[in-house]
């Protein structure tokens, strides 16, 4: 079903600052005049840690692993598998689960992962490249190809456990990672079902600002400046980081407000997280800018798309775009009321229930 989404209101300049990163980008390009001037980061990848530190409590119909697995460019993945109890030796059908971008798989992959796995699946959450448990040098910088590349490799991971049917393998993509869902699963032809949920299409919004509000000239400007900044980059033999993330100073619009109820509070804070007051490196926006994600979104089909959004969401214009380009079979599920974050972690708003139907329909 679709519905017609409200007029957004462009923000102006100085709101653009999504999560710290969107300073990067269009018309905050001044941040980065003054990024240079920033210090490199000496984090590295975090030793895996056995304890339970997610942002939500554990289920205890559901096994938990934690795993690691490879890319296809060598980097060593960690995830969070969640297998529901007392179906040892089935072979069962699987999610791969990641977002939103810049999150960890302790806050909402790892929601959604643990609640389809206590549904039937089994249900894999992972850190992509570069950020949380995951490896990857440099630190909190992200890729259109390296992060959709994730989502295939944990396709081959799933596919090669032994309680995984590989033929009943689906994709749940949250926030900035569905975009890269959509991409993957248009390549991935092992990929039998994809979901989005509060999607964004993040080489659109690094390239054009929300609502397309960029000019020609300020994406002109903020691609002359990160490409000035690769050469500061260079001598200092590693990158100068943004903004820390989320950290308010008045005046933000909604938006910006609720993802600091998120990410910077105990509801959903993890100090793994880029979005939990850490910063993307400041040329992270580059790769983005010219790589559009949905170009082949046309491509999926025959198989299904599901895409999730907030009635209230101000990135509500993704999924409609998204769900314009995608051919059939496809669905557009309008959640009443709910706004961008709260398909985070809100359990009362997520449509499980149509998540669930719809992964047993296209996976069985």
């Amino acid at each position: 079903m679709t519905q017609t989404s409200p007029d957004l209101q462009t923000w102006p300049a100085s709101a653009m600052d999504r999560r710290g990163l969107m300073k990067l980008t269009g018309a905050g390009v001044t941040a980065l005049a003054a990024a240079s001037l920033l210090p490199t980061s000496n984090a590295k990848a975090q030793t895996m840690t056995s304890d339970w530190d997610k942002v939500f409590p554990r289920n205890d119909t559901v096994d938990h692993q934690k795993v690691t697995f490879t890319n296809r460019y060598g980097i060593t993945l960690t995830g969070d598998l969640y297998r529901p109890k007392g179906r040892d030796g089935q072979r069962l059908a699987a999610l791969a689960v990641g977002g939103p971008f810049g999150a960890v798989k302790e806050q909402s992959s790892g929601l959604y992962a643990q609640t389809m796995a206590a549904r039937g699946f089994v249900a894999l959450a992972f850190d992509p490249s570069f950020t949380g448990e995951s490896g990857g040098e440099p630190r909190n910088v992200a890729s259109p190809d390296i992060n959709t590349e994730d989502f295939m490799a944990a396709v081959d991971f799933l596919g090669l456990h032994p309680s995984v049917d590989q033929e009943r393998i689906g994709v749940i993509g949250i926030c900035g990672w569905g975009g890269m869902a959509l991409n993957a699963v248009a390549t991935d032809k092992r990929v039998k079902a994809v979901a989005t949920s509060t999607m964004y299409d993040m080489s659109r919004v690094m390239s054009r600002g929300y609502n397309d509000s960029v000019t020609p000239e300020q994406r002109a400007q903020s691609l002359e400046q990160m490409s000035r900044q690769r050469w500061v980059d260079a001598r200092n033999g590693g990158p100068a980081y943004g903004p820390a993330a989320n950290e308010l100073k008045g005046g933000e619009p909604q938006f910006l407000v609720d993802y600091h109820a998120y990410y910077m509070m105990p509801r959903g804070y993890h100090a793994r997280a880029v979005n939990s007051g850490n910063a993307w490196s400041v040329t992270t926006p580059l790769s983005f800018m010219t790589f559009p994600l949905m170009t082949y979104i046309a491509e999926i089909s025959p198989r299904p798309i599901l895409l999730i959004h907030g009635e209230n969401a101000h990135s509500r214009y993704f999924s409609e775009a998204a769900f314009a380009a995608a051919t059939e079979p496809k669905e557009l599920v309008i959640v009443p009321g709910a706004s961008h974050v709260d398909l985070y972690d809100r359990v009362d708003l997520i449509p499980f229930d149509r998540l669930t139907q719809f992964f047993e329909e296209h996976l069985s």
